[in-house]
């Protein structure tokens, strides 16, 4: 067994990319190979064939390497839900929240003999082990609690890449920073440097890199150009920076950026469809007149909901809605357009209660107990019998109420409702975009209220253009990186 690692000098650096990239080119090369996450935190989550919960990016890191996700590929998952508490997910189930000062103190010992344990499960079956790092591994305050980076790097003795982030700035400050700043067997791991998201003109960077080699004794193995690809966020922290795309479009989608804004990679083939412009908005400013609003899952519904109130949002939504706006919700984006959401038990906050916007016929109570399953259900609206796949990832546990107006989205009515209508849409179907037929029969939806033609339904699933994305990033990694020196340690490995 072979170890790849890949840290970089800060967050968003570009470790999922390259890791991703990674994963495909090795697996062209004809490796059986698989990725790893030893801890990840991040509330974009994906449920397993087993009913496991992990990391959206691990699965997507699995799809490039050509093999089904499972929770050893990332066997902790933190999801954040404020108040500096997150949800520990262990090997896919939940098994506490915790604090940050805690979590050291309660959770270090069982995490790392979750990692090892799952390490050596890969190692059994992938003849290359490809590890992504998180934040940075040069956080002197935090090494010792450390779980992802240079810890995972040294038990597998693993060939490791250091990425940075240049559209930052300072890139060389933090590379030589970051080296210098691990400990000496650790340095010894870092056997090539990536420069990420360049602007510029590469003759005028390479000066710069010609020193930084020079200084460091370490290979610059390249540098990759910024890139707007599609690619799958591990976090909110991308939407900083998100452009929109799709300049000339028929259909204008606003997704409204909630508080521990959860799973909004649901979107991504919305962002993919060419005559439709996605646009991730602050609970701030003017809603406008979209043609459609998204409210995606949150981690805490109950925040999310005071937030939209208190922004002013909330009144905007009601008033977009009485004036024929189509509002579609995703999970506990639809809970919070019902009647009302509970938590008794105070599980997601201090908070027990709140009136939701009375736009649905729900009540929702927070539960400890926690679904996390994938679906395969015959839709009933917009397209009547077709069967789409998707998967559920909710501690609500919530009551439909009878309620004339509505109608069930699906054959189990547990699972969306639709208003009579057609203005009103709201599921727990993660990934029902997915699903080729059933988007664009949802778009069609919004087509036909502004006289626009209908889009073909005779299309893949999104699942097929995510597999020519993936190509499309290992082919960027590939065109822009020496990887000589890793396939020669890999074949003599």
């Amino acid at each position: 067994m072979s170890g790849v690692m890949v840290v970089g000098t800060t967050s968003h650096a570009g470790k999922t990319f390259l890791t991703t990239a990674l994963c495909r080119l090795i697996r062209r090369r004809g490796y059986q190979v698989a990725p790893f996450k030893g801890q990840n935190m991040a509330l974009n989550a994906y449920v397993t064939a087993e009913g496991g919960e992990m990391g959206h990016a691990q699965a997507a890191q699995a799809w490039a390497a050509g093999i089904a996700p499972r929770v050893t590929m990332n066997p902790i998952l933190l999801k954040p839900q404020g108040d500096s508490t997150s949800q520990v997910i262990l090997l896919g189930k939940k098994i506490g929240v915790t604090q940050a000062q805690e979590y050291y103190e309660r959770y270090f010992d069982r995490g790392w003999s979750a990692i090892t344990a799952s390490l050596e499960q890969l190692k059994q079956e992938f003849k290359v082990i490809v590890c992504e790092g998180a934040g940075s591994p040069a956080e002197i305050n935090l090494k010792h609690r450390d779980l992802t980076n240079m810890r995972v790097a040294q038990y597998l003795g693993a060939w490791t890449i250091l990425v940075v982030d240049i559209d930052r700035g300072g890139a060389f400050a933090q590379v030589v920073g970051t080296l210098m700043l691990l400990e000496p067997q650790e340095r010894a791991l870092i056997k090539g440097v990536v420069i990420n998201k360049f602007r510029g003109q590469l003759s005028i960077l390479q000066p710069g890199l010609d020193w930084l080699e020079q200084e460091t004794g370490i290979p610059v193995l390249g540098v990759i150009p910024y890139s707007d690809l599609l690619f799958p966020a591990e976090d909110s922290l991308s939407l900083l920076d998100r452009p929109s795309r799709n300049q000339a479009v028929d259909l204008e989608i606003t997704v409204l950026k909630l508080p521990q804004i959860s799973n909004f990679t649901d979107f991504d083939p919305l962002e993919a469809e060419p005559q439709v412009r996605v646009t991730f908005r602050e609970l701030t400013g003017s809603l406008g007149r979209p043609d459609a609003v998204i409210l995606p899952g949150t981690k805490n519904t109950l925040t999310a909901l005071e937030a939209l109130k208190a922004s002013g949002m909330a009144a905007q939504l009601l008033d977009y809605v009485n004036q024929g706006g189509t509002l579609l919700g995703v999970c506990g984006g639809w809970q919070l357009l019902g009647k009302a959401v509970l938590d008794p038990q105070r599980l997601e906050s201090a908070v027990t209660q709140g009136e939701g916007l009375g736009l649905f016929p729900l009540v929702t109570t927070i539960s400890s107990e926690k679904i996390t399953r994938q679906r395969r259900v015959l839709s009933q609206f917009p397209w009547d019998g077709l069967t789409v796949s998707g998967y559920e990832i909710h501690q609500g546990q919530t009551e439909i109420l009878p309620n004339s107006a509505f109608q069930p989205l699906f054959a189990d009515p547990t699972l969306g409702l639709v208003s009579q209508s057609r203005n009103l849409w709201g599921t727990y179907l993660h990934g029902l975009l997915e699903n080729g037929a059933w988007r664009r029969a949802w778009l069609n939806e919004l087509r036909a209220k502004k006289g626009l033609t209908p889009l073909t339904l005779d299309i893949p699933d999104y699942s097929e253009q995510r597999e020519r994305l993936l190509d499309q990033v290992a082919d960027l990694a590939e065109r822009n990186l020496n990887l000589d020196a890793l396939w020669r340690y890999l074949d003599n490995s």
